[in-house]
């Protein structure tokens, strides 16, 4: 029922119109007695574990559903999020994350962060079908798993959702994915911004590692061995004369990406131009990442994480 349905939109502090639109909305909804309550919130640090945790704090719903600014929900999102929560006692359920691109390098950066080959194996991004994972996209949470597990951690301005949906998995809980919940992601736009992205997604990946000390899938490491290997075969080949030693790791991939991409484009041929370079930014700048993370936060190897600081 609508009124029983509590919208907040956390705002950090945006010039794109975005205030102006939701204090519109909200005096269009009081002015026809409408039964839905939507709350404009702010977020003075602008990031979003801290718009997360604001929300959470001001929900007065037993469900907390998530919704970004990037993606579009489809109507049925929330019952459907509920009736899964209510039959497979989850913890978080979610779907598909329905990535989309409305120019060239847009399709392009859809169609390879849908791609197994470009994002790994995590289900969310193309899964038929349903069951227990170790992640979502979005997702709808039961209110008293942030009594349990506290909240949204706030150093992570990437991966809050993995560190979280790990550290509720480690304290027992459990994560259901419903392809059929199927919301629509508009990616970057283009391929300098997608390179920032999973630049930022690999270096804060290390950081989730260090606080749950552990590693939810080996997926997480792949971009990075992988880079380091290139990094390591490419010129010992070379500097040793072996041209056979620098194309043990660079040849097989440079196949593999031709061959993928061919397959990839297969029902829109123009995209691929773009289709091997996308694939490989989405791997070295997760690699990359990776290992400026390492880096970055290599003193905390040394010592205990402590627990997250919650808003």
């Amino acid at each position: 029922a609508e009124d029983l349905i509590q919208v907040l939109v956390v705002d950090g502090r945006s010039d794109d119109g975005t205030r102006d639109l939701v204090n519109s909305l909200i005096a269009e909804l009081e002015e026809g007695s409408s039964v839905a309550r939507v709350t404009l919130l702010d977020n003075a640090a602008g990031t979003v574990p801290q718009a997360l945790n604001i929300g959470i704090g001001e929900a007065g719903g037993d469900i907390i559903v998530r919704v970004d600014g990037h993606c579009e929900i489809q109507p049925d999102h929330i019952r459907s999020c509920i009736e899964l929560l209510d039959t497979t006692d989850a913890d978080n359920v979610g779907g598909i994350q329905k990535a989309y691109g409305d120019r060239y390098i847009g399709r392009v950066i859809a169609l390879a962060t849908s791609s197994p080959f470009g994002v790994g194996p995590a289900k969310f991004h193309y899964s038929h079908k349903g069951g227990w994972v170790d992640t979502v996209y979005l997702g709808a949470y039961r209110r008293e798993i942030f009594q349990r597990f506290g909240l949204f951690d706030e150093e992570m301005i990437r991966n809050q959702d993995d560190e979280f949906n790990f550290r509720l998995t480690q304290g027992g809980g459990r994560i259901w994915l419903d392809p059929s919940i199927q919301t629509t992601y508009h990616v970057r736009p283009s391929l300098s911004t997608l390179w920032r992205q999973y630049f930022e997604y690999g270096l804060f990946k290390v950081r989730v590692i260090q606080k749950r000390e552990g590693v939810a899938s080996l997926r997480h490491l792949v971009p990075f061995f992988f880079v380091m290997a290139l990094l390591v075969t490419i010129p010992l080949g070379l500097m040793s004369g072996r041209k056979e030693l620098a194309l043990v790791i660079a040849l097989p991939y440079g196949a593999a990406n031709i061959a993928v991409s061919l397959y990839t484009v297969r029902r829109e041929p123009s995209l691929l131009p773009l289709m091997p370079l996308t694939f490989s930014i989405l791997h070295f700048s997760y690699g990359l990442g990776f290992a400026a993370g390492l880096w970055r936060w290599r003193r905390h190897f040394a010592k205990r994480s402590r627990a997250p600081k919650h808003a």
